[in-house]
């Protein structure tokens, strides 16, 4: 599980277990070792963020840098940037598949 401790702040996840498995969010806060809190914007705002086991969440190789820059200047971020991140991650797998001919 080495992939679960190189988890930091604005890294996109893909959410493996529970009612929004499937779905892309990003990671706004991070608990202890065992837990992160998520956000996309969208259904879950970032008022509302979801405390997530890092068990149940499946990393990307994506990092937002929009998402790091406002949360350590001010501690927040909108929800336009988290749906932003998140839109600019999908279009940016899509056109990898694109590319392999998938």
């Amino acid at each position: 599980m080495s992939n679960q401790s190189s988890l930091q702040i604005g890294q996109i996840v893909k959410i493996l277990k529970g009612k929004d498995a499937g779905q892309i969010a990003i990671i706004v806060s991070v608990e202890d070792s065992r837990f992160v809190y998520i956000a996309d914007g969208d259904k879950r705002k970032f008022d509302q963020r979801k405390k997530k086991n890092l068990l149940h969440l499946e990393p990307q190789p994506f990092v937002s840098s929009e998402v790091v820059d406002s949360l350590n200047e001010s501690g927040r971020v909108t929800n336009g940037k988290l749906r932003f991140a998140v839109l600019k991650f999908m279009k940016s797998t899509e056109s990898k598949t694109e590319e392999r001919g998938d």
